[in-house]
């Protein structure tokens, strides 16, 4: 049976999610912000033909922004987040098998729907997602996750597609590919652009031309995998259980430099809190953490970065053991006379709760830190993040990070939710 598969995903994503909730901005240029309302991290198409590039310093087109009228949001994770999991749900309508690539994009396995307008199905697809949680988006549909992938781009570049592109038959791969450049393709980075521009292969046909084994000793396997996905050979699986989390990190600019260890506890502390979350919420635990923090590279105060790693006496998850390191870790690279811009905390080599070894004498009773931490987040989970947080985590915290421009979380909070009158 031949395969097909969709990738689908929100068009401006962040920007869309905020247009969902305000029918002013449906006309008008929307741009979000990074952390600490930094950079441009989305862009509408109204935004981007005012020449906003991604990644720009919001300091240097405040001026533009409030000249031509673009409406600027601080980053309002939780929401994107739960839109994210509205659109998933409308896309488990159509097939159960679904992979979530991002915040954004998920992949479709339609290989099922065998003599079916595919096309049609995709159109079918897009009005519904747009029917019921009010984002538009693009859908692209190939053979393979490389072909969808580059589908969905194409879909996007063209207006007069209307947000489909198919490049499920070779007759329309033939007609695309010579005109997407090869840094366009997915895997395809600024290295390996390079390279093969060495060689004269400078579109996606060009790459699938290659032999693969030219291929594989230019971009190693990766490339040789590429070529064959370009050709319509599938050697991607799609991934329908999430493979179990290797690493956790929370990492974040401060709102306000640090200059005094006190306040710096209390951010590592913040962090930990997080990271413990994270890790209980996917039923991992640590066997050690890891911190780090650095002053500014683009003024003139004095530098400094440093990093360490603490040991735990025995894997886990529970807030108490991670702040505990944490801390330990920040006293041990901590300097005065600096101001620091950034830190976090990194775990990796994570492993399951549950198969965490036992040792011979528990640094506490594991049966009542599970319940505590259970408590915890439960009752976070019923009135919202910070409900309940440990002493040392602060609670004026002068240093977190700014969002200053953020939209009510209208899905998430019942005190935020939008008012119709």
């Amino acid at each position: 049976m031949s395969r097909t598969l969709a990738l689908i995903d929100g068009n401006s994503f962040y920007c869309s999610c905020e247009r969902v909730f305000d029918p002013r901005l449906h006309t008008r240029p929307v741009i979000v912000l990074s952390n600490n309302d930094g950079c441009a991290v989305a862009r509408t198409s109204e935004a981007k033909a005012l020449g906003i590039k991604m990644g720009e310093p919001f300091f240097k087109i405040a001026d533009l922004c409030k000249r031509e009228g673009v409406m600027v949001y601080s980053s309002n994770y939780t929401l994107y987040g739960d839109m994210s999991a509205r659109m998933n749900d409308v896309y488990r309508t159509f097939t159960p098998d679904v992979e979530i690539y991002s915040i954004d994009e998920s992949f479709l396995d339609l290989s099922g729907f065998t003599g079916r307008d595919l096309p049609a199905m995709a159109r079918d697809l897009r009005s519904t997602v747009r029917q019921w949680t009010g984002i538009p988006t693009c859908v692209g549909l190939g053979p393979t996750k490389t072909l969808a992938k580059l589908a969905n781009h194409i879909a996007k570049k063209n207006p007069e597609l209307n947000g489909i592109c198919d490049l499920t038959m070779p007759a329309a791969r033939e007609a695309w590919l010579p005109r997407v450049a090869v840094s366009d393709v997915w895997g395809i980075g600024s290295a390996s652009t390079y390279k093969l521009a060495r060689i004269g292969v400078t579109t996606a046909a060009d790459l699938a031309a290659l032999p693969p084994r030219e291929a594989r000793q230019l971009l190693s396997v990766i490339g040789e995998r590429t070529v064959f996905e370009l050709r319509g050979v599938s050697c991607l699986a799609l991934e329908l259980v999430p493979p179990q989390r290797k690493g956790c990190a929370v990492t974040r600019s401060f709102g306000a430099p640090i200059t005094a260890l006190e306040e710096m506890l209390e951010a590592v502390s913040a962090y930990a809190t997080r990271a413990g979350e994270k890790l209980r919420r996917h039923g991992l635990a640590t066997g050690h953490v890891s911190v780090f923090m650095h002053t500014s590279a683009f003024n003139t105060d004095p530098r400094y970065s440093a990093s360490t790693t603490v040991e735990l006496p025995e894997a886990s998850n529970d807030t108490r053991d991670l702040i505990g390191a944490a801390k330990r870790g920040a006293r041990r690279i901590w300097k005065d006379g600096y101001r620091f811009v950034k830190a976090g905390i990194i775990m990796d080599d994570l492993i399951r709760a549950a198969d965490a070894p036992r040792p011979l004498f528990e640094a506490r009773d594991r049966e009542q830190s599970v319940k505590l931490m259970g408590a915890v987040d439960s009752i976070n989970r019923r009135f919202g993040r910070g409900a309940i947080v440990p002493g040392s985590a602060g609670i004026k915290q002068r240093w977190a990070a700014r969002f200053e421009r953020r939209s009510p979380r209208y899905t998430t909070r019942l005190e935020e939710l939008p008012l119709v009158g």
